[in-house]
């Protein structure tokens, strides 16, 4: 079994999780759904629901009805997924500011581990 922790800041606040909880009842059931797929199967979870981006970054796909959510996650220790940054995806490919926010984020949580 894998484990999933959600990036906070120096300030305490989680991102990620603060999300989620904005989200419908439905929309969470489904994230927390895909989040039971990558606790269960970590980096043997492939498409449709995680995909690699750049580097060390991941993304978790979602799709509830016409929405479809995204939540950039990367691996900080042997069996620790860190969830950086949670969107909802409007079209084409992953925008580079949400890569970006992930990316400093997790640069963030590094250099305070």
């Amino acid at each position: 079994m894998w484990n999933i922790e959600c990036y906070e800041s120096q300030a305490g606040k989680a991102p990620v999780a603060e999300f989620i909880d904005s989200l419908d009842a439905k929309s969470r059931a489904r994230i927390a759904r895909t989040l039971d797929l990558l606790e269960e199967f970590g980096t043997n979870l492939g498409m449709p629901y995680a995909r690699h981006l750049e580097k060390q970054l991941w993304e978790l796909r979602i799709q509830q009805a016409r929405n479809r959510y995204r939540i950039i996650y990367f691996l900080a220790t042997g069996e620790t997924f860190v969830l950086l940054h949670g969107f909802t995806k409007k079209t084409g490919p992953v925008p580079r500011g949400d890569i970006e926010i992930a990316q400093r984020r997790r640069d963030d949580y590094l250099s305070r581990r």
